[in-house]
């Protein structure tokens, strides 16, 4: 869907980046995990900010890119880009049918802004059914070509870190 409405893939990776996982970022560690060169990043950071939809704040001799919370389209985007991994969709679902699910984080790469192609879930709660997690990891990866790895706690730690929590 994403990739039919922006037809720079560079813009994608940009897009996915900062309103997935509210990161920030600079143009050449951008490049570079993209495998970009820094003159097409450079391009549509230019373009972004110019929009409003990026923040650029000079941190030393280095511009740090940001995304712009206050922009009237924050939200919009930040859902788009969520429902174009499927990862909203992914953890109401698994709220909604594992049984007494207390809360549900999404951990590793992703809560640090990476697309490794594997989502972390850590799934806090009890009498969860396992069978339908199984069920739906592989549906998951059919969906979004993502590997989905859960790890399942009976009663939260209450240091988790991560970038989307569901529940109670």
């Amino acid at each position: 869907m994403l990739d039919s409405l922006v037809t720079s893939k560079t813009r994608i990776k940009l897009l996915l980046k900062f309103f997935a996982h509210a990161n920030s970022g600079y143009l050449r560690s951008l490049a570079k995990e993209f495998d970009e060169s820094t003159n097409s990043v450079r391009v549509e950071l230019n373009r972004l900010t110019e929009a409003g939809l990026l923040l650029a704040e000079d941190e030393g001799k280095t511009k740090v890119y940001r995304a712009n919370h206050s922009h009237p389209f924050f939200s919009e985007i930040t859902g788009m880009v969520s429902k174009f991994l499927g990862l909203e969709d992914l953890m109401e679902r698994i709220v909604r049918r594992m049984g007494e699910v207390e809360k549900a984080y999404i951990v590793g790469d992703y809560a640090h802004g990476l697309d490794s192609g594997t989502i972390e879930l850590i799934l806090v709660g009890k009498n969860l059914d396992k069978a339908y997690l199984d069920f739906i990891v592989d549906k998951t990866y059919e969906k979004i070509q993502r590997k989905v790895q859960v790890t399942l706690l009976d009663e939260d730690p209450g240091n988790i870190q991560g970038i989307m929590v569901f529940g109670k």
